[in-house]
């Protein structure tokens, strides 16, 4: 589920160029999450272009960097490498959801940037502890919150509720929230910390495309797209999300992702 206090509805747009710095969080002290009765929702916008930028390589020093110090104000001020990438207003979208992701409703991260302070919050609560001191995010915490990402980016950069779910408590769903989020969209996995940024996605049986993350084309996926996620993961666990994905067509082959984060959109 997506928490904001007992619910929330997050808005997503990855553009390309922010990806390596800003994956995870929150944003700019801008639009609030609005609350949903039951659940948390993401509002999401991330665009593909902040997932995909050049940036994705260009800046692998700045977002490793980030992931072995705390997401604290002193901390991000003294890691020259994140502060510079800042700079990018698509690093600060990214960054956005990254911090978002991480962080729960009640904590966030400030830092100023060329004079001006910019605000992003936290919402879900997927690994607290990287916003305490001495924090840090390690390798579960790292494939949380890139699940977590990739499953709010929008290819239209559109802001839709959705409803996350997945083996994390930060990630469980309420009662008003499986009565009205239904139809399982595509489970989301991966690493954006590491070399490489192995991104994946597998979709529900029966099902052959991902328009709201993918637009009109699997192709088009800034993530590999494995296949039916009955055939590269372990099988539906609680609430219906996957987990223990492959990043091959078959379960239990290649490099499994336990941290993966299934969607369901509103009854059509």
């Amino acid at each position: 589920m997506l928490r904001n206090g007992s619910a929330r509805s997050v808005a997503l747009g990855l553009s390309a160029a922010v990806a390596l710095i800003a994956i995870s969080g929150c944003g700019e002290a801008d639009d609030g999450a609005e609350t949903d009765q039951s659940a948390l929702i993401a509002d999401n916008s991330l665009t593909i272009n902040s997932l995909t930028i050049n940036s994705l390589t260009i800046n692998s020093l700045a977002i490793n960097s980030l992931a072995i110090n705390s997401l604290t104000i002193n901390s991000l001020a003294i890691n020259s490498l994140a502060a510079d990438a800042l700079r990018d207003p698509l690093a600060r979208d990214l960054f956005k959801y990254i911090v978002s992701c991480a962080l729960d409703d009640n904590d966030g991260v400030s830092i100023r940037v060329d004079g001006k302070r910019y605000e992003f919050r936290g919402d879900v609560g997927l690994a607290p502890e990287w916003g305490r001191e001495r924090g840090s995010c390690d390798g579960d915490c790292q494939r949380w919150v890139s699940a977590c990402v990739l499953a709010r980016v929008d290819a239209a950069g559109v802001k839709r509720t959705i409803s996350l779910r997945g083996e994390n408590r930060a990630l469980r769903p309420q009662a008003n929230e499986l009565r009205r989020y239904t139809d399982p969209e595509a489970t989301y996995y991966g690493n954006l910390f590491v070399r490489g940024k192995p991104l994946f996605a597998c979709l529900p049986p029966g099902k052959t495309s991902d328009p709201r993350v993918c637009g009109d084309s699997l192709a088009n996926c800034p993530m590999t797209v494995v296949g039916s996620c009955d055939d590269v993961c372990a099988g539906p666990g609680p609430y219906g999300s996957f987990a223990d994905c492959s990043d091959r067509g078959r379960a239990w082959r290649g490099t499994i992702y336990h941290e993966a984060i299934t969607v369901f959109l509103p009854k059509p």
